[in-house]
C-alpha cells in the first residue's frame, strides 16, 4: 500500500531532497549480518535508483509531514535486497514441455528469444532482480542483444539485471546437438549448442571471441558425458562425465579471461576437474555432485575448497526435477552440498540450472538448499549478497575491489556512470542500488512459503517498482 502522506522525519538527518522515495520496511534483512532490522527507512533516488540511506523511524510511523516525496509502506512485510539466481538459461524452457534438443534444432532463434522475454519477466515477479545466463544453448549471441533489452537506460522489457556468456566453450564431438545420420559432424542443420574449440590457440581465440561479442562471463564445459553415443550398448559408460579440456586448454581460457577482465564458469562434475580448475582460479564451478571418489569422501574433497574464493553453485533444483528427488544422481547432488555444510562453505551461492525447470521456480533451489540442512539465513545470504558477490565484474574483486567497496557510501557507483551491471546490489546499505523485494511470509516458520514467487509481494530493481500489492505493474 501507498501511504497519501510522506516520509519520516527522522532524527538528527538532514532531510531528503524532492526527488527521492522512502520504503518503510515493517522488518528488513541485512545479508551482512544475517540479521532481521525492526522498522527502517530506505531513502531512494528517483534519477539513479540508489540507496541514499537506510535508517531505523519509531514504531508509530513518525511525522509524515515534512517530506515532500513518496513513501511506500511495508511495514507490514518483511524487505529484503532481491534474488539473484547465478545460473539460468533464458533461452530454453523445461524440458517436460520439451526435450532440450527438440528446442535447439526446432524452434526458431525468434521463437527462443520471444520465450527468453517470457521468461526474463516471469523471473523479476518472483522476486529476482539478477540472474547470470550461462549459455543460450544454440541461439549464438541472442543473449547480449537481450541484456540490452533488460540491463541498460533504454531497457525495452521487464526482467532482471542480467549477466551473460553467449556461446559456452567445449571441445569437438563432446555437446549436442549430435546427428543420427552425420556422426563425425558438429551440430545439426548448422546448430551447435556451444563454440568448439581444441587446443591452447582455438581455445585461447574462442575466448576472445566470446568476450569480443559482449560476454560478461567465460563458460567452459569441463567435463561432460563425452561418449553419450556409447549408451546403447554401454550405459555405464555413455552416462560417465569426463575431463574435456587438457590443463593447458584450461588455463589457456582462463588466464586469458582474466586478462581482460572476465570470470569464468566451468561446469564441472568430479573431483579430478575441479582440482585443476581451484588452482587455476576458477571463478565458479557449477554442479560438483560428484565431489567423493573410492579413495576419498565429499568432506575431504571440500577441505580441499576450503580457502578458495571459487563460488560452488550446487545446482540441486535441476537434479531433484529431472529425478525427482531419488536415485544414485540425486543422491550423489545430495551427498556433495551436505558435504559443503559439514565444513561450513560459506563460499556457495544459489543457483538453479533454471530453464531445465520453470523460469519464475527460481525459488526452488533455495528450498532445497533448507530442506537438506543449510541455515536458512545463510540461504538468504547465499541467494542476495552472496549472489552478487558471484557476478559481479573482476573490477570488484582483489585489492582495487576492497577499496571500491570501502568506498560505496560515497554515492560513486552511480549506474547512469558505470553502468547497470556495474553497481552494487544484493544489500540493502547506503550506495547499494535499490534492488528490493517484499515478502508476506515467515522465514522462521515457513522458509519455502516466504520465498515463492506468490508470496512476494513487492518488487523493485532500481528503484523503479515492478510488483505491488503482488501484482505486476508492468
Amino acid at each position: 500500500m501507498q501511504l497519501t502522506a510522506t516520509a519520516p522525519t527522522l532524527e538528527g538527518q538532514a532531510q531528503p531532497a524532492a526527488a527521492t522515495k522512502i520504503v518503510l520496511a515493517g522488518k528488513l534483512f541485512d545479508p551482512y549480518t544475517l540479521e532481521f532490522l525492526d522498522n527502517q527507512a530506505i531513502t531512494i533516488c528517483n534519477d539513479s535508483g540508489m540507496i541514499l540511506d537506510v535508517a531505523p523511524f519509531p514504531e508509530n510511523g513518525g511525522n509524515f509531514a515534512s517530506f515532500d516525496g513518496e513513501v511506500i509502506d511495508l511495514r507490514h512485510l518483511t524487505v529484503l535486497p532481491g534474488f539473484v539466481d547465478t545460473h539460468v538459461h533464458f533461452f530454453v524452457h523445461p524440458y517436460s514441455e520439451a526435450s532440450w534438443e527438440e528446442q535447439v534444432t526446432k524452434e526458431s532463434v525468434v521463437e527462443r528469444t520471444v520465450r527468453a522475454t517470457v521468461h526474463a519477466k516471469r523471473t523479476l515477479m518472483a522476486g529476482f532482480t539478477a540472474v547470470r545466463d550461462l549459455g543460450t544453448e544454440g541461439a549464438g549471441d541472442a543473449d547480449v542483444a537481450l541484456r540490452k533489452c533488460l540491463s541498460s537506460p533504454s531497457a525495452l522489457i521487464p526482467g532482471p539485471r542480467y549477466f551473460c556468456a553467449t556461446r559456452a566453450i567445449a571441445p569437438t564431438g563432446t555437446y549436442g546437438p549430435k546427428s543420427s545420420l552425420y556422426l563425425n559432424k558438429e551440430g545439426i542443420d548448422g546448430v551447435t549448442g556451444v563454440d568448439v574449440a581444441d587446443g591452447t590457440q582455438e581455445c585461447i581465440k574462442a575466448v576472445r571471441r566470446q568476450i569480443g561479442a559482449g560476454a560478461d562471463w567465460i563458460k567452459i564445459y569441463a567435463d561432460y558425458t563425452v561418449r553419450s553415443r556409447a549408451s546403447e550398448v554401454s550405459r555405464r559408460v555413455g552416462a560417465a562425465s569426463m575431463a574435456t579440456f587438457d590443463y593447458d586448454e584450461l588455463k589457456a581460457m582462463i588466464c586469458t579471461a582474466h586478462a581482460y577482465g572476465v570470470k569464468v564458469a566451468a561446469h564441472a562434475t568430479n573431483r579430478s576437474t575441479i582440482i585443476p580448475l581451484m588452482s587455476l582460479r576458477v571463478d565458479s564451478i557449477e554442479h560438483a555432485y560428484d565431489m567423493a571418489t573410492p579413495g576419498s569422501t565429499g568432506v575431504e574433497m571440500f577441505e580441499e575448497y576450503v580457502g578458495h574464493k571459487t563460488k560452488y553453485v550446487p545446482t540441486l533444483a535441476a537434479y531433484y526435477t529431472m529425478t525427482q528427488g531419488k536415485g544414485d544422481l540425486w543422491d550423489r547432488a545430495v551427498s556433495s552440498f551436505k558435504a559443503a555444510l559439514e565444513l561450513d562453505l560459506d563460499n556457495i551461492s544459489c543457483g538453479g540450472d533454471t530453464g531445465v525447470f520453470a523460469h519464475g521456480a527460481n525459488a526452488l533451489e533455495l528450498s532445497l538448499m533448507v530442506r537438506l540442512g543449510a541455515n536458512w539465513k545463510k540461504v538468504l545470504r547465499w541467494a542476495t549478497l552472496g549472489g552478487w558477490e558471484c557476478v559481479r565484474s573482476r573490477m570488484w574483486e582483489g585489492e582495487a575491489g576492497k577499496t571500491r567497496l570501502a568506498q560505496v557510501g560515497d554515492l560513486k557507483e552511480d549506474p547512469r556512470i558505470v553502468g547497470d551491471n556495474e553497481v552494487p546490489f544484493g544489500a540493502v546499505r547506503k550506495g547499494f542500488i535499490a534492488d528490493l523485494i517484499a515478502t508476506l511470509g515467515n522465514f522462521a516458520t515457513d522458509f519455502e512459503s516466504a520465498v515463492s514467487a506468490e508470496s512476494i509481494q513487492f518488487v523493485m530493481k532500481g528503484g523503479r517498482i515492478y510488483k505491488r500489492d503482488g501484482l505486476p505493474l508492468v
